[in-house]
Parts: C-alpha cells; sequence; structure tokens
C-alpha cells in the first residue's frame, strides 16, 4: 500500500509504503519511503515503524530510501522463537530482512533507543552488512548512575525507575500532546497483543551492556555517530557517556529534547539527520583510511619479520 503525503516546504514529495512481507519464513511489517541510498531504521522498545512515519519520511526527503521494519514481537511482525530472544537474535533477524527486501549493499543504519542496541550487535556481528551506524538515544552504554566514582549499572535500575524517568521525559505540554497518542496508539497495542515479547524486550533494553562490541567497532575504524538529547532521563548521561568512552572519538550531535524528541518534532529529526549523514560518511572514508593504514602496516611489519628471518624472495 503507498500513501502519498505532503512534503516539508523546500523538499521533494515522497511516498510510504506499507508492506507485508517473509523475513525467514515468518511473517513481518515494514515501511519504506523515498528513494536513493539505502537507510535502516530501527525504532525504539514497545512501539514501532508506525510511530516514526512522519521522522521516516523527513529522513527520506533527504533523496534517501529508508526502510523501517516492524522488529520481531511488534506490530505484527511475529516474535522471534524462544531461543533467539536476545540482541544478537534481532540483530541476526536485522540482517534476514535485508536478504528478504533484497538489499545487498551495506546500508546506513539509524536505530533509536532499543533499535540502536539492536544495531550496534548487528554492526558488530555483520561488518560487511552495515556500513555505518547512527545512535539515537541508544540504550548499550550500561551505566544508570554515577555516584562520585562509583557507576551503578543499568541492570540495577528498577522497573518502576524507568516508568517514572519515562513520565518525566514527557513533561513538556508540547511533547506530551504529540507524543503520547502515539505511545498510546503503538505501545498499548503491542503490550496486549504479545505481552511475552514486549516485556522480553524492555528486560534486553534495561540489561544491555555492549560497551564489549562498541569497544571492537571502534578498534576496526567502524563509523559510528552519536545522537543524544540532554533531557533524556530514560538513556541517562551515565549511560550515553560510557558509551562515547567505548566509542572513542566517535561524532556525538547533542539534540534539544528528551527520549523521545524525534517522535516530537519529526521536522527537526530530518534536518538533524541530513547533517547526521554527512558526518556518518566523513567517519566512513575516516575509517577505511584507518583500516587501510593499519593493514599497510602490518604487511610491512610481515614484510620485515620475514626478511629478519631470511623468508623474504624476491
Amino acid at each position: 500500500m503507498t500513501e502519498p503525503l505532503e512534503p516539508s516546504p523546500g523538499v521533494r514529495r515522497v511516498s510510504v509504503r506499507w508492506h507485508r512481507i517473509r523475513v525467514a519464513g515468518r511473517a513481518a511489517a515494514c515501511l519504506e519511503a523515498g528513494e536513493g541510498r539505502p537507510v535502516l531504521f530501527l525504532h525504539g522498545w514497545g512501539l514501532s515503524h508506525r510511530a516514526y512515519r512522519d521522522a521516516v519520511r523527513r529522513l527520506a526527503e533527504s533523496g534517501l530510501r529508508v526502510l523501517a521494519p516492524a522488529l520481531p514481537g511488534f506490530s505484527g511482525t511475529a516474535r522471534l522463537p524462544a531461543g533467539d530472544a536476545t540482541l544478537r537474535g534481532y540483530a541476526a533477524w536485522v540482517i534476514a530482512f535485508l536478504d528478504a527486501m533484497d538489499i545487498t549493499e551495506p546500508v546506513l543504519l539509524v536505530g533509536h533507543s532499543f533499535g540502536g542496541g539492536v544495531g550496534t550487535v548487528a554492526a558488530h556481528d555483520h561488518p560487511d552488512r552495515i556500513g555505518a551506524l547512527v545512535l539515537v538515544n541508544a540504550i548499550g552504554g550500561g551505566a544508570w548512575t554515577r555516584d562520585g566514582d562509583q557507576v551503578r549499572p543499568m541492570a540495577d535500575r528498577s522497573l518502576w525507575n524507568w516508568g517514572l524517568h519515562f513520565s518525566a521525559d514527557l513533561g513538556r505540554p508540547g511533547e506530551l500532546a504529540r507524543v503520547l497518542p502515539l505511545l498510546v496508539s503503538e505501545a498499548l497495542p503491542n503490550l496486549v497483543l504479545d505481552p511475552r515479547a514486549f516485556w522480553q524486550a524492555a528486560q534486553l533494553a534495561r540489561d544491555a551492556d555492549l560497551t564489549t562490541e562498541l569497544t571492537t567497532l571502534r578498534r576496526r575504524g567502524f563509523p559510528v555517530v552519536v545522537v543524544w538529547s540532554p533531557r533524556d532521563r530514560i538513556v541517562t548521561e551515565a549511560s550515553v557517556d560510557a558509551l562515547r568512552a567505548a566509542l572513542g572519538d566517535a561524532p556525538t550531535i547533542s539534540v534539544p529534547g528528551g527520549h523521545n524528541w524525534l517522535l516530537a518534532d519529526p521536522d527537526r529529526f530530518g534536518r538533524v539527520m541530513t547533517n547526521v549523514v554527512e558526518v556518518a560518511d566523513r567517519a566512513r572514508g575516516l575509517g577505511r583510511r584507518r583500516r587501510w593504514w593499519r593493514r599497510a602496516r602490518a604487511a610491512r611489519h610481515t614484510s620485515r619479520h620475514r626478511i629478519s628471518h631470511g623468508t623474504e624472495v624476491a
């Protein structure tokens, strides 16, 4: 199904196309918008691709083909088998989704919140399929709060504390008016239709510590851009600090708002992402140069080693 939408002033018209497909033999839902370089957008916990329709459209208006699936267990996509209900299982599903959509070239992956954690694992496990990564208020830092020199892990955070700060994240009237209806229309049906998948994903999000994977991405020179908003009380400052520390010198962009700022202001998301894609492309070029330099340095080391052992041949 294709749904034409009015574009923002000064940008070209795009349409949103809704698909029902099979991924690894199981039902799945996704939306697609725009044309051009493929971008994979992964939604946050409890929601689905539908809640991000306007944000995806704004991203596509910059000349990109954006694919946004509903992750397993949400909005019509079959839940993962019990043994695969891990972040690694979600990441493997993402690759199967790309296969189902006939996407063979490396994609730019944009992940919000829980989707950022899934994207991190996908980039770590399948670097040939993910060309660059944008983490938007993403889980994975593993830290909850800092008390002096002591850092408490996110796994110590109770679910009621999550709920308390989730309410605070919606504290501003403008954001509340726009975001709350999306949360009610998306999160509640997901909870009712598949409560097991809903709470499994919540547990994965709360406990996620992906600093090992993030450190590996840094060592590979893999391009990652971090986007975060200072009023976010769901992904805390301590968590994003730990995430950034694992990534080293990854470019970071600060955006006004709370955890769901891109739902509250999709126009801002479109403007921010236009810059972010450029930053990601520059980081990708830098990453290629770094990998080339490391391979060249390793080759020179191997050559010197062979010479010193008398194994170099003309």
